[in-house]
């Protein structure tokens, strides 16, 4: 299990919101919890001098490109990129300095999982440097991937055979659980232990991480192999979490 952090750019500074708040069209609706004095090749370079590889830069809508660049040129090859991917652009990203580029609502044609798109990507981008990011909500009793910044339900649900269809074309998944992201209430332990029954490769849970013993419960319930990322309860974004004990988990 590894910590693996995060860099969430949102008009071009790096920032802690709650995911579900964003949308396209109602800037002051984002319910922002931490807003960085530092930049992103800040963090960037303080991730590498930690050797925490494979953390994620995201991109949360228009005007983080550059800011997007910047952090990939401070520790090329380290960190992966997402928001906006598309067979189109992924290139561009990984000369960028990406080690990988993480796509979600590319996938997806009004809501319907399109497999034409994903051989596209496919084409283009090397398996290992390709994640899914298959961020999902909780539906009478199913995980419903989300797309469209979490505001639209797909009709893809996560299960075992959700899983062994996509590693083919992937190094590995980035899964967010949208109904507790950002708002530090706790984890979907639930979740955890599907991903770790269902999913062989690996996989980075996100979502209500809070406490030390939230991060303990992700290794027993996730059998030691998944991987977490913790956004607004960390020191670094203004929460409680030691950014200092967790780096540990590498």
């Amino acid at each position: 299990m590894r910590f693996r952090p995060c860099i969430d750019l949102h008009d071009g500074r790096v920032k802690q919101i709650v995911g579900a708040t964003l949308q396209d069209n109602a800037h002051d609706a984002v319910t922002e919890n931490f807003v960085a004095a530092e930049s992103p090749a800040w963090f960037a370079r303080k991730y590498r001098a930690d050797g925490l590889r494979g953390g994620h830069v995201i991109k949360l809508g228009p005007g983080n490109d550059a800011a997007a660049r910047d952090a990939l040129a401070a520790c090329p090859d380290f960190l992966q990129l997402g928001g906006g991917i598309t067979p189109e652009n992924a290139t561009e990203w990984l000369e960028a300095g990406a080690a990988a580029v993480i796509v979600t609502s590319y996938l997806f044609v009004d809501g319907d999982f399109a497999p034409a798109r994903l051989d596209a990507l496919r084409r283009t981008i090397p398996r290992k440097r390709l994640v899914l990011d298959l961020s999902c909500k909780a539906v009478d009793g199913n995980y419903v991937v989300a797309c469209d910044r979490w505001q639209k339900l797909t009709g893809l649900t996560l299960s075992r055979q959700t899983f062994d269809q996509l590693e083919e074309a992937c190094g590995e998944f980035l899964i967010h659980a949208v109904d507790v992201e950002g708002r530090r209430q706790g984890i979907d332990e639930t979740l955890v232990r599907h991903l770790a029954e269902w999913c062989d490769a690996p996989v980075t849970y996100a979502g209500g991480i809070r406490s030390l013993e939230d991060i303990r419960t992700i290794e027993t319930a996730g059998n030691g192999r998944i991987d977490f990322t913790v956004g607004s309860a960390l020191d670094l974004f203004g929460g409680n979490l030691p950014y200092d004990i967790l780096k540990k988990y590498r």
